[in-house]
């Protein structure tokens, strides 16, 4: 008898499994649900926001500044191949005249020693731009605050944005939303670096859902501080 009714009646333990599993079951769903909508609405926004504005080197419009976005430094001070390509196109736009002063925006405070600006400056100084010819940015800790800090910090009004073409849509996106007449030159040259090419790919897809819900909250820069006159003087010096 006890094993009969022992039998018949699901344990404890397999009825809490049970009760969670329904607990679970909703939420889960509604994820999958989600995901897939937010990324297909807002890879859509950030495409018609920078729909018409994104060029190759060789045609686009003349702006007054160039912003390269930061990427990773390696341990010795050497932009990666992704930033180094970044900041090749803005060499390149400030030797044919299409732009006339360089604005480079990244991360110093992510660990001690670490510094995107001032690499991408000595890159740049080492390749022939004149040093005052380029600001840095010391608080671009990503696309969105970038672009916000150079509106409001730098005073940025008109500009080209130059990254890898993955991620061209999404910086001119955001810049234009800032206020700031952006257009955009995207990298290829570093795209036969296949596996590294599609992680930054993939993981722009959840990059565009972040930017759509920076934009709705208008939240602040992690660090946005007082008007900076680097751009006015790189401008106004010969």
């Amino acid at each position: 008898m006890i094993r009969n009714k022992t039998a018949r009646h699901p344990t404890k333990p397999r009825q809490k499994r049970k009760q969670w599993r329904r607990i679970l079951l909703g939420p889960m769903l509604a994820i999958a649900v989600a995901t897939p909508a937010a990324v297909l609405g807002s890879g859509a926004w950030v495409g018609a926001r920078a729909d018409g504005h994104i060029y190759r080197i060789d045609d686009v419009p003349d702006a007054p500044v160039v912003l390269v976005l930061g990427a990773r430094v390696d341990p010795d001070g050497t932009p990666s191949s992704f930033l180094a390509a970044r900041l090749e196109l803005a060499r390149q736009l400030y030797e044919n005249g299409t732009a006339r002063a360089i604005l480079v925006s990244g991360d110093q405070g992510s660990r001690a020693g670490y510094d995107e600006p001032g690499a991408m400056r000595r890159w740049l100084v080492e390749r022939g731009v004149p040093n005052h010819k380029i600001v840095q940015d010391h608080a671009g800790y990503d696309t969105y605050d970038s672009c916000i800090r150079a509106r409001q910090v730098f005073g940025v009004e008109h500009m080209i944005v130059v990254t890898q073409s993955f991620h061209i849509e999404r910086a001119v996106a955001l810049c234009r939303e800032a206020g700031i007449d952006t257009t955009g030159v995207g990298d290829n040259t570093v795209r036969h670096q296949q596996l590294a090419w599609l992680r930054g790919a993939i993981r722009e897809r959840a990059a565009n859902i972040k930017a759509v819900a920076d934009i709705i909250t208008g939240r602040d820069p992690s660090f946005l501080g007082p008007r900076q006159t680097g751009i006015d003087d790189a401008m106004t010096t010969p």
